[in-house]
């Protein structure tokens, strides 16, 4: 069984990347299961001074989601062209220690929706960056859902039947990067 952890960098409650994380579900090959993380708001801000105290509960939490899992499709938004602070500051978080982090050697994969007319395709970019410099194994492949609002229906579905054949796409690049790892740790 490959567990993949999806990750939202967006906080809005009705998010169009939370709703294309939540397509996954009705994507994801036999032997595949699907954990979303929810926490990114508890997410204190990042401080190198704070790293010697006690880890606070949320980041315990955010650093335990993403080392049981086999692998992480982050969605981003784009916020002035670039990702989220809030994601960036887990990222910096998750990526400490540089030696122990558990991003060390994950495979991830990054999609991306706005209401804009490029579908977060700069901070996609920005965040696949972050990603590998924290030594993450970076899946290529591209989600770009522009027009977000326009893309998905009421019930929350992702109604471009291309964006659909893309996402699985990815789904599909980060499996069969992940498949191999799990099955040596078995």
């Amino acid at each position: 069984m490959i567990t993949l952890l999806g990750i939202s960098g967006s906080l809005r409650r009705q998010s169009y990347n939370s709703q294309l994380l939540l397509q996954l579900r009705e994507l994801l090959p036999e032997g595949v299961e699907l954990e979303l993380w929810d926490g990114l708001k508890d997410v204190p801000p990042f401080d190198e001074d704070d790293e010697a105290g006690p880890v606070p509960a949320a980041l315990a939490r955010m650093r335990d989601a993403i080392a049981g899992a086999d692998a992480v499709l982050f969605s981003t938004p784009e916020y002035n062209h670039s990702l989220p602070g809030q994601l960036k500051n887990a990222l910096d978080w998750a990526s400490r220690p540089t030696s122990t982090s558990v991003l060390l050697n994950k495979p991830v994969a990054v999609v991306g929706a706005s209401k804009g007319a490029f579908g977060a395709v700069w901070a996609q970019a920005d965040l696949r960056k972050v990603l590998a410099a924290a030594g993450a194994r970076v899946v290529e492949g591209e989600v770009a859902v522009g027009h977000a609002h326009e893309r998905f229906d009421e019930s929350g579905t992702l109604v471009d039947e291309g964006l659909r054949e893309q996402l699985g796409e990815v789904l599909d690049a980060l499996v069969a990067e992940t498949r191999p790892r799990v099955a040596v740790a078995a």
